[in-house]
């Protein structure tokens, strides 16, 4: 486990250095989430005359793509650069969201789908493996949850900016929405290139913590070495919380249409919904320090269930409360199982390791979006989400062992 490190001049100097590192991080995390078809993209592919089962068809297979490519371009990046794999990622992303403004043919669709999934491949894993690096390099990874809570607040506050922006930029054409994004996720390119160092699994910087005796390991041994069994079981729950919580805000927007939001509408709530998201997040330091990840986490999953549940009833006010209400608390246990998943993992397979884990990640939430499209288009779009509350509902019984085993160990 890679232990916290501290630099020599003391805490000045370490917030010094993590400023140092940070800022580029957080210019970039603005860019980046500079996506303005995120909250309405949805009704972009419904006026296309896509069902709720294709979009979801799309959204499955972009997760998938995106899972299975995890390990290949994790491996790429602890080898030639995680600034590499971003970059790549970054303009393969935006190249494909040009693609989709351009066409209007399915089959076309399922393509750019496909290259996306690839992109954001490169970029999971990626970009907090060389953030949590630079730190260590700068003996400042005391701050690590503090520093991702504001990446993180950053990001989704920037985000509910872009999906307000992107519902009045459609009324102008989607290809201002389209556009405007690709070009946000270029600059954010250009802010890698010229602000933040390029690092390597061979640079690996904890090695002093014991990496040196398995320096010519692979990634699967690596991952024999940190796969305890509460680690297996915080990744499956982590997954099933990412494949609750996406597959909602994004059904969200049909949901929304159906009980009688317009598109203008839609997009302000699903902007509510991100600054909401944001701003929890600046919680996850005092909830680490207080009540700890292994309660945070079932917290965030009934969480979820209620809210699922809730929409189900049909009823427009209520399921705009329900949103607003708790969409955000999920995104504090996000940032403490990242701190987890990095404290875990070696620097040296430390791109390919959370590459693993995103793989998992992502395979479920492709599955949640295909099972709570076919649940939607079956019985409805409120009587779907409910249905889908089982899935957070299960997570809570897969960790109800670690969490017991944790609450014995804390017993005097």
């Amino acid at each position: 486990m890679t232990g916290t490190t501290e630099a020599p001049g003391g805490s000045a100097a370490v917030d010094d250095a993590a400023r140092s590192v940070t800022r580029p991080f957080y210019v970039y995390a603005v860019l980046a989430n500079s996506l303005f078809q995120r909250g309405v993209f949805v009704l972009f592919l419904q006026q296309r005359g896509f069902s709720a089962g294709q979009v979801a068809l799309l959204q499955t297979l972009l997760y998938l793509v995106s899972g299975l490519a995890e390990l290949p371009t994790g491996i790429i990046a602890d080898r030639i650069g995680r600034r590499a794999g971003i970059v790549t990622g970054q303009v393969l992303v935006a190249g494909c969201l040009l693609g989709q403004v351009a066409t209007s043919d399915y089959r076309v669709f399922l393509a750019l789908f496909i290259g996306q999934g690839v992109g954001m491949a490169c970029v999971s894993g990626s970009d907090t493996a060389l953030l949590y690096d630079l730190l260590v390099r700068r003996g400042a990874t005391a701050g690590y949850v503090t520093i991702k809570s504001r990446f993180t607040m950053l990001g989704t506050v920037t985000s509910g900016v872009a999906i307000v922006l992107g519902g009045q930029l459609q009324q102008f054409s989607w290809g201002v929405v389209y556009a405007g994004s690709a070009a946000c996720l270029v600059l954010a390119v250009v802010v890698l290139i010229s602000r933040v160092p390029e690092i390597r699994g061979a640079d690996a910087v904890d090695e002093r913590d014991g990496a040196e005796e398995h320096g010519d390991a692979t990634a699967w041994r690596a991952v024999l070495r940190v796969a305890t069994p509460a680690l297996v079981t915080l990744v499956v729950v982590s997954g099933l919380m990412h494949a609750t919580l996406t597959p909602y805000i994004i059904f969200a927007q049909k949901t929304l249409s159906d009980q009688g939001a317009g598109t203008a509408g839609v997009s302000v709530v699903i902007s509510a919904g991100f600054f909401a998201g944001g701003l929890t997040p600046l919680l996850s330091d005092r909830a680490d320090r207080r009540i700890g990840y292994r309660v945070v986490v079932p917290v965030s999953l009934l969480t979820l269930a209620a809210a699922l549940g809730l929409s189900g009833l049909g009823i427009l006010w209520v399921t705009l409360a329900a949103f607003l209400a708790l969409v955000g608390i999920p995104e504090i246990t996000a940032v403490l199982v990242d701190n987890v998943f990095n404290e875990a993992v070696p620097s040296r397979h430390r791109a390919s390791l959370l590459s693993m884990i995103a793989f998992v990640e992502s395979a479920l939430i492709g599955t949640g979006y295909l099972v709570l499209g076919a649940l939607m288009d079956g019985l409805g779009s409120g009587a779907g989400m409910a249905t889908y509350a089982a899935v957070p509902l299960l997570a809570c019984l897969l960790w109800l062992p670690v969490l017991l085993r944790g609450a014995r160990r804390s017993r005097p």
